[in-house]
């Protein structure tokens, strides 16, 4: 059978590249010659991952808003923004029960589902709802149904989800506005999630007029997240 990994020099070459950039650091050397040496993580990539935790990170204001939603309500909160097809996590509160909702920030989740994609697919183009039906289970056909999502959660201020992603999972989302161009176009989702047992009519009641009322705020302070 063919070997199909690099050659041991061609590997050597490579850790010592890496090694001389930061990006590795030795440990463990069981020799002169560097054989049976162990690696971590170098420098250069805490310097990096430093950078994006500050390019990324949201203000602070928004953060403590963030932080007095969920221990109001003690569900997690998320704050998404739309990628291509999916939505990334940029910032996260978790709710103060033990059985609750977790997104790592940084996480990606397709659009075709979920409460803040519903919120998030209101300036949609046609062409780009196309894209995001054609890459979920339920074909080409389910853009129809993003717009019908979309257009209502655009009427009636948010959007709630039930089981589209996660069995067990609901969530209420609301957008945050930027009115700079004079076009009011939602650039950001908050919302509060968590076990569908936990969100009855009534809760959802409160849930989404708590949720608009901060959203509110960040957004007449401006939220202008990589845009």
């Amino acid at each position: 059978m063919a070997h199909t990994g690099l050659a041991r020099t061609t590997a050597a070459r490579l850790m010592q590249t890496l090694v001389r950039h930061g990006l590795l650091w030795p440990v463990n050397s069981a020799s002169d010659s560097g054989a049976g040496t162990e690696f971590v993580a170098g420098p250069c990539l805490l310097r990096w991952a430093h950078l994006a935790t500050r390019g990324w990170a949201v203000p602070p204001e928004t953060r403590k808003a963030m932080r007095d939603l969920a221990e109001r309500h003690g569900e997690t909160v998320n704050l998404f923004v739309a990628r291509g097809v999916h939505r990334v996590c940029v910032a996260q509160e978790e709710g103060l029960r033990a059985l609750r909702h977790v997104v790592h920030v940084g996480d990606e989740q397709p659009l075709w589902g979920g409460a803040s994609s519903k919120v998030l697919l209101r300036n949609a183009s046609d062409a780009m709802l196309d894209r995001v039906a054609a890459g979920s289970p339920f074909g080409e056909g389910h853009a129809r149904r993003l717009r019908e999502w979309a257009d209502e959660a655009a009427v009636r201020g948010y959007a709630v989800s039930h089981s589209e992603h996660d069995v067990g999972l609901s969530a209420v989302a609301v957008p945050i506005i930027d009115g700079r161009a004079g076009k009011p176009r939602v650039v950001a989702s908050l919302s509060l999630s968590g076990p569908t047992h936990r969100f009855s009519d009534r809760r959802i009641a409160e849930f989404a007029e708590d949720l608009a009322r901060v959203a509110k705020r960040i957004s007449e302070r401006g939220f202008h997240y990589f845009q």
